[in-house]
């Protein structure tokens, strides 16, 4: 009597086998790069010898790819974030990655930023090795050890580049901080006819101009 001894395993367990999601091995399925049998009831199921043999043939790697971010706070710093983009392009060009740009328009005190949005989903999906920015605070103003630490988690690789600029000073730090700060606050307050917040508002647009003449 023969009996079968292929074994399988489920799109979950076969996604922590190839260290992504089963969202990615559900888009593999639809698009035909690595496709499930199905259970009577419909449900995924993978054989164990094809997920092992994906793995080893490191076909689940090259569906990762290095990210460049960058990021500025206002389109008054659009030259800025083309100067990032500039470094980030021929920072990677030069190691010889294949490489994929995202640009960012808005707050680092912003975590709802198309560009981050797009950041996050891809680490999560593990479609990400490298991760690539010119300075920390191009991520987020605070926070950008949280993204840090999802790409450790993720084994995804974090390169800094930080173009050999002189460190700020504490002092500098932390005005850039309030700056930014305030300006949140600003762009919550524009637009409102209440006469208080306008006063409130030419009062905040000094203490930026302080600021900034101190950094």
């Amino acid at each position: 009597m023969k009996t079968d001894n292929k074994k399988y395993v489920s799109i979950g367990e076969a996604a922590n086998l190839l260290g992504v999601t089963t969202w990615t091995m559900m888009n593999w399925d639809k698009s035909g790069k690595f496709v499930a049998e199905r259970t009577p009831t419909n449900r995924r199921k993978y054989l164990l010898a094809d997920v092992q043999g994906y793995k080893l043939s490191g076909a689940a790697d090259k569906e990762k790819s290095t990210v460049g971010y960058a990021r500025c706070s206002s389109y008054d710093q659009r030259e800025d974030l083309e100067r990032q983009c500039g470094v980030l392009e021929s920072y990677c060009a030069n190691n010889g990655w294949q490489f994929e740009l995202i640009k960012d328009l808005g707050s680092g005190m912003n975590y709802n930023k198309k560009g981050l949005r797009q950041l996050l989903e891809m680490l999560f999906d593990g479609k990400i090795n490298r991760l690539v920015i010119t300075h920390k605070d191009r991520l987020l103003r605070f926070g950008a050890e949280l993204i840090f630490n999802i790409c450790e988690i993720k084994n995804v690789e974090v390169v800094i580049i930080n173009q050999g600029d002189t460190p700020k000073s504490y002092e500098e730090e932390l005005a850039a901080d309030i700056i930014e700060i305030i300006t949140v606050v600003s762009a919550k307050l524009y637009g409102s006819r209440s006469h208080k917040n306008k006063k409130l508002l030419e009062q905040i647009q000094k203490t930026v101009d302080i600021a900034e003449s101190a950094t």
